[in-house]
């Protein structure tokens, strides 16, 4: 079996094939392609493959574009509200993010980005290839669609030694207060329980960050606790989703 599949929004197609031979030549020619598991080829294998198709007729089209997406090194698009878009983080958005980090009122309840830019977009390149190649989720980048500034950050992801995954968000000065912040979260949760399937998430915010806690309480979260993260107390909130 030999597909090829174009859309009029991918640069170049996908192959689909069964066949190990098909598989080592499309790959040499630097093609995008997706081996398929077939009952008599079950005990094949398709060196470097990062996906592989185990039932071609239940593949949509979301699928395939989310796999010719990871396989071109395009950003995954998460969803969308009235006003906003999210999706994956790319290299190109770290400048925004500077601009955005630059603010003395975010980075006095949050973690300050990398002194040093190369290292800033090093760090994201590693996120990309491995937070978001693994789990298919993570922190992601927030943009207006109206004027497709990039204008925050929001997302899930999972901290180290909790055994829950966090939301976490920031939004930049220059759109607060204009309802961007709830308006994501609450997307994010919605698909958080129905495409992740998860049923409970935390969140976290300094003492002091009322914005954050109000935010918090009208997402309907609840007061779990405090924790200490790198010697700085934080509130804990858990919503059940």
């Amino acid at each position: 079996m030999l597909k090829k599949i174009q859309n009029p929004l991918w640069e170049r197609p996908l192959y689909i094939t069964d066949q190990t031979e098909t598989y080592a030549a499309l790959r040499k020619q630097d093609c995008y392609v997706l081996p398929c598991l077939q009952e008599n080829n079950r005990g094949e294998t398709f060196p470097g493959a990062r996906y592989v198709v185990e039932k071609w007729e239940e593949v949509d089209f979301s699928s395939l574009d989310r796999i010719y997406r990871r396989l071109a090194g395009l950003p995954w698009e998460i969803l969308e509200t009235d006003r906003l878009l999210v999706r994956e983080t790319t290299v190109q958005d770290v400048d925004s993010f500077y601009q955005i980090y630059a603010e003395p009122s975010i980075t006095a309840y949050m973690e300050e980005l990398c002194k040093d830019k190369d290292e800033e977009t090093a760090r994201i390149e590693s996120y990309i290839e491995t937070i978001y190649a693994f789990y298919g989720f993570g922190m992601w980048t927030v943009l207006e669609k109206q004027s497709k500034k990039v204008i925050g950050r929001a997302g899930i992801s999972w901290r180290e030694g909790y055994d829950l995954p966090e939301l976490g968000f920031v939004i930049g000065v220059p759109w607060q207060g204009k309802g961007y912040a709830y308006e994501v979260c609450k997307a994010i949760l919605d698909y958080t329980r129905e495409e992740l399937e998860m049923t409970k998430v935390f969140s976290l915010a300094r003492p002091g960050n009322e914005k954050s806690v109000r935010l918090c309480e009208k997402l309907g979260f609840v007061p779990g606790g405090e924790t200490e993260l790198d010697g700085i107390r934080h509130l804990m909130f858990v919503k059940e989703l």
